[in-house]
């Protein structure tokens, strides 16, 4: 048995603890050392290790200092404080127009403007939603109230407090608030396992500015549309690109002075959305207010009608937009867009008749009103012959468009399809029309 043993594989031997010596020991001055460089790092408002002073006097520290320094309130919940900071100002608006736009927005509802400012620009579990601008009428007054969080550990009561200040049959008005500011809440909510408030609809001013304004201005950002639209003009205003840098220097520091610019970026924010909603109360809702508006604002409001097929008020818009047209190019241009409403509405007749009109005119949308007709004749009219008429017509002016070195080669490509494939149409006609011998 002796022998067996001593054949024995050495990695299946019993191991003697006893000689294996411990892989973190350390000599008390090391653990010291390190202790104090440690202590050192700890960031101003917290407390050292194995200091007296509880965390919670931290917390409450770092909310009276934050809220000193922005011109806000500390309160007080059942999971931690917040900041609240205050804003009321005169903004009409008069709510019932809005019911006219073909947008969804009920204004039997109460509105809450509301924009946020976070740590990131995804809307993952690592951002977090430092600052919520939320603003409400009463009456023609326009109260803000933002609601920015002091630390970590006071998510909870954050969060409750945002609940509280959305009525459940509020009716959100964002700026991209369905793509970013909304998802993002929502997760956080969901991560203090929360539901997240209710609210009885959205409407996200972000596609409304695209499809309104985006026609005259640079780009649809807050900031240009706000001072193209509603003439606002910010001074000083810190960029968006700046604020999460701020709090988390905030949260470094405790020094929260460098936070009043990021309050007031997002007062403006929550103001500039009230300023929109009244610019489409006040100027776009109804038909004599949009005598006064630029006539692409007008079209693009024609064509959102559209959508919707509210065909009348879609007409009316272009009628409107035609008859304040800056120039006659632009005129033309908001010509075909009636035209192309009308077909929609079903009024080919009407359509074929504004179609010829523009091809009368002999304008730059010449060739295309002539590839209308051609459509109309083919397709409504059953007349292959007038159909392929109006097609020699286009290809005559999109060639004389070549020579002049301005090129159609979509438009060219088409009508050289349709004009075989009339020409086939039309010689089965008469092959079947001819008398039999």
């Amino acid at each position: 048995m002796t022998s067996e043993l001593a054949r024995e594989p050495e990695m299946l031997r019993p191991v003697d603890t006893d000689v294996i010596a411990p892989p973190f020991e350390r000599r008390p001055a090391d653990l010291a050392a390190r202790l104090a460089r440690l202590r050192a790092e700890v960031p101003r408002g917290h407390p050292a290790p194995g200091t007296d002073a509880p965390v919670r006097h931290a917390i409450r520290d770092r909310a009276t200092c934050l809220a000193d320094a922005i011109g806000g309130q500390v309160e007080q919940g059942s999971g931690g404080r917040w900041v609240r900071v205050a804003d009321v100002r005169e903004l009409p608006v008069p709510f019932e127009r809005l019911a006219e736009l073909p947008y969804p927005v009920d204004p039997a509802h109460p509105l809450v403007c509301l924009d946020t400012e976070t740590t990131g620009l995804g809307t993952a579990a690592g951002t977090i939603a430092f600052l919520v601008g939320i603003g409400r009428w009463d009456g023609s007054r326009f109260a803000v109230d933002q609601l920015v969080l002091p630390d970590h550990p006071d998510e909870p009561a954050f969060l409750a407090a945002l609940r509280a200040a959305i009525p459940p049959d509020a009716w959100l008005v964002t700026y991209n608030g369905r793509g970013f500011d909304w998802p993002l809440l929502v997760t956080r909510f969901r991560m203090q396992r929360a539901a997240p408030p209710d609210h009885a609809g959205h409407l996200d001013l972000l596609p409304v500015a695209r499809q309104l304004w985006r026609h005259r201005l640079d780009d649809a950002r807050l900031s240009t549309v706000e001072r193209g639209v509603a003439g606002v003009v910010r001074v000083d205003d810190l960029p968006g690109a700046l604020v999460p840098a701020r709090y988390l220097e905030f949260l470094r520091t405790d020094d929260a002075r460098p936070l009043r610019a990021v309050i007031d970026h997002n007062r403006q924010d929550v103001v500039s959305l009230g300023l929109l909603v009244a610019h489409l109360a006040t100027r776009l809702a109804t038909p004599p207010s949009r005598e006064l508006e630029p006539a692409g604002d007008v079209a693009a409001l024609g064509r959102a009608f559209a959508r919707h097929r509210r065909f009348d008020e879609a007409l009316a818009c272009c009628d409107t937009a035609v008859g304040h047209a800056a120039d006659a190019r632009q005129q033309e241009t908001l010509a075909a867009e009636r035209a192309r409403i009308l077909r929609l509405a079903g009024r080919h007749e009407d359509s074929a008749a504004a179609w010829q009109q523009i091809a009368d005119g002999r304008g730059s949308l010449a060739a295309v009103a002539w590839v209308q007709l051609a459509k109309h004749h083919e397709h409504v009219r059953r007349d292959p012959v007038a159909a392929l008429e109006a097609a020699d017509r286009a290809l005559a002016l999109a060639e004389r468009q070549t020579a002049l070195g301005r090129e159609l080669p979509r438009l060219t490509h088409d009508l050289a399809r349709r004009r075989a494939r009339l020409g086939r149409r039309i010689a089965r006609r008469r092959a079947t029309a001819a008398p039999r011998a």
